[in-house]
């Protein structure tokens, strides 16, 4: 970096390239400004600003004279919140339980790498979990989350916890994308959610990124008498 240009933009964009690939683990403590001002030839004003931003989108928490660290459980703005389908379901007052289907690292097909915009064969968890409300299907989750990325989530057997609600805790993003749509129930989800083959279903897509680095492509299929409901 050139110190007589830098702007806080480029020290946001290079704390938050640490963080993506774990130089700074959660929960770490982060240098003073006064450090990260005269390592980056910049203002404290300037190194301020940075942080501010990074601690608007959940990726660092900062207390006065305590200094400030990464995030252990990252709490995204308003904008865009990452639901608990545990909480969703336990908020209606029914029963919530998970499956975990199946469980495997593989390369990136092309469809998941066209996706994500990375290099075809990129190695993935790839799972395939089950969510109930009442023991009656609710969603069926089929998620690839990036071992380069998210290294420690190759540790994970995810049979007692989903990768919903361990991303959460464990993942912090910086860039989302959210599609809903209509359609048909594939050949392995219409099994699962107990439908007919080609059933009418309710899709989301979510894709998630930390500084530029693909974190998790997921697709989520309900049965087709769910509703969305957000509130802010």
């Amino acid at each position: 970096m050139n110190a007589a240009r830098i702007s806080w933009k480029d020290i946001r964009d290079e704390l938050e390239r640490r963080i993506a690939v774990r130089e700074w683990a959660p929960g770490a403590g982060l240098p003073g400004e006064e450090t990260l001002a005269a390592e980056f030839g910049a203002s404290r004003a300037t190194v301020n600003r940075a942080m501010q931003d990074l601690a608007a989108r959940g990726l660092i928490e900062r207390k006065r004279k305590a200094g400030s660290r990464v995030s252990e459980n990252p709490v995204r703005e308003a904008r865009f919140v990452i639901p608990l389908v545990r909480q969703e379901i336990e908020d209606t007052g029914a029963r919530y339980d998970y499956s975990l289907l199946s469980r495997e690292i593989v390369g990136a097909p092309e469809l998941v790498a066209a996706r994500l915009q990375i290099a075809q064969g990129a190695r993935f968890l790839h799972l395939r979990c089950l969510h109930l409300a009442d023991r009656a299907p609710y969603q069926y989750e089929d998620r690839w989350i990036s071992l380069m990325a998210v290294p420690e989530a190759e540790e994970v057997d995810f049979s007692s916890v989903g990768p919903n609600e361990w991303l959460v805790a464990h993942a912090p993003f910086s860039t989302a994308e959210y599609a809903f749509f209509a359609a048909a129930a594939s050949g392995e989800e219409a099994p699962a959610l107990g439908l007919p083959l080609g059933s009418p279903v309710f899709v989301g897509e979510r894709l998630t990124w930390l500084a530029g680095r693909p974190i998790t492509l997921v697709r989520m299929t309900h049965p087709p008498t769910h509703r969305v409901v957000t509130r802010l």
